[in-house]
């Protein structure tokens, strides 16, 4: 089993509140690391062990203010932040679909949560990474779904989680004369709480569908995430890495 050693490291998680970010936070925990975390839904009961080594801040993530204070009574309070890591993201079924056709309040809201928001705590979080000296690394979670077309479209998502990619790029060029690394993951056909609504034959169906037979995991996520934390991906930068069980093979 691989392991980690994250003892003195700080890092903040955003949709630590259930599946992939819940995941990663516990992961980061169990490494040593002390984690700060925010969400929309209240702190799970699987993080309530962390102690002092967890802070839980629970407001909306397309509220620029709850970010930009959280992070920065973080920062302040640890001294430093060296990670970040992006997954909070909505998919909105029934609501949001074809541009063509869609409330364009619906586009604005999945923006402000999948793409501003990582904005706004990339913004608030690199100049606690700046001051540590020691660099630091970010991880941003996308989807392969941005990489085409869906015949059952979902244009907000996709197109904000392409931006994720983009804005991850960007920022990896800009940061990484000072040592600050920045990636995107991006998830295939995972079984999170975000796909509640898959049932036991779609879970089947997907399992044959993907090249290495099974369905993703939030811990399969959480594993690449804290690889592309870790010091062992030091010389990763810019990059979008597909957590898919082979599927992009298949597109």
């Amino acid at each position: 089993m691989i392991t980690y050693d994250f003892t003195g490291r700080h890092a903040v998680v955003t949709g630590a509140g259930g599946g992939m970010g819940e995941a990663i936070a516990s992961k980061l925990l169990a490494a040593g690391a002390t984690v700060t975390a925010l969400d929309i839904k209240p702190m799970p009961e699987t993080l309530s062990a962390a102690g002092d080594r967890l802070d839980y801040y629970q407001g909306d993530l397309a509220d620029a203010a709850f970010i930009a204070s959280a992070i920065e009574a973080a920062g302040a309070k640890r001294g430093s932040i060296d990670y970040l890591v992006n997954v909070a993201g909505v998919l909105w079924f029934g609501r949001d679909k074809s541009v063509l056709e869609m409330d364009m309040d619906v586009w604005d809201q999945v923006f402000d949560i999948n793409l501003k928001a990582m904005a706004l705590t990339a913004r608030s979080a690199v100049p606690f990474m700046r001051k540590t000296e020691r660099g630091g690394a970010m991880v941003h979670f996308s989807t392969i779904q941005w990489y085409r077309g869906d015949p059952k479209p979902q244009d907000a998502y996709q197109a904000s989680k392409a931006g994720v990619c983009a804005l991850s790029k960007s920022l990896a060029m800009q940061l990484a004369a000072e040592g600050i690394r920045s990636n995107a993951i991006c998830p295939g056909m995972a079984h999170t709480p975000l796909q509640a609504r898959w049932d036991a034959d779609t879970l089947k169906a997907i399992a044959n569908y993907a090249p290495l037979g099974r369905v993703g995991t939030a811990d399969d996520m959480a594993n690449a995430a804290l690889f592309l934390l870790s010091d062992a991906s030091s010389y990763i930068t810019g990059v979008e890495l597909a957590v898919d069980g082979g599927l992009l093979m298949r597109m």
